[in-house]
């Protein structure tokens, strides 16, 4: 339970989506999108065969499409309901959205410097920052709590995803913004940890 009488899962398993377009290019998706590659397809039944025979009834998903697509492989394979949480949305990158690093550096000079002076405070131009995205972070798991029954599987993204297991298991900034959730890994976390399944 969290403050209010709100229930937060104290165990969940998380997946990011699968490899898109996007991901292959090193572009910002935000809350844009772009298809899975072959490879996220196969990464997305991967998972689904890892997460078989686990007793998952309910499925949380970004509402966003390759999440979306990643989560609907995994709740057919282990016939759980899918339930759409828009909290779980990957953090808003505002006007960087479908840029590469490179593109940024030429469009907003000084931007990544200042991003690196204070990186969970900053906020994208127009955006969202690590701050904000943290208190949705909480919001989604407080989300997720009340639609499962039993232990949920989350599947989003991978900056959203370092705030979600920052609440999940109480870290600090730092050790949140040092998390890193490569495609095709999916987590089992409590507050004790993690375990990569």
């Amino acid at each position: 339970m969290i403050p209010g009488g709100r229930r937060m899962p104290e165990r969940a398993f998380l997946v990011r989506h699968g490899q898109t377009v996007w991901n292959a290019e090193h572009r910002l998706h935000g809350r844009q999108d772009s298809p899975l590659t072959a490879d996220g397809i196969r990464q997305a039944c991967e998972m689904a065969k890892r997460l078989r025979d686990r007793g998952i009834s309910t499925v949380c998903s970004s509402p966003l499409g390759r999440a979306l697509r990643t989560a609907v492989i995994i709740a057919d394979e282990i016939g759980a309901q899918l339930v759409q949480v828009p909290e779980l949305t990957e953090i808003d990158h505002g006007a960087m959205t479908g840029m590469t690093w490179t593109e940024i550096d030429e469009v907003f000079p000084g931007a990544r410097a200042a991003r690196a002076e204070n990186r969970y405070g900053w906020a994208f131009p127009g955006g969202e920052s690590y701050a904000q995205a943290r208190a949705r972070a909480r919001e989604a798991l407080t989300a997720c709590g009340w639609a499962a029954d039993g232990v949920p599987v989350l599947v989003s993204h991978e900056q959203i995803g370092r705030m979600l297991r920052a609440e999940l298991r109480a870290l600090s900034h730092p050790d949140a913004l040092a998390l890193r959730h490569p495609h095709g890994v999916v987590f089992e976390i409590d507050r004790s940890g993690e375990r990569i399944l």
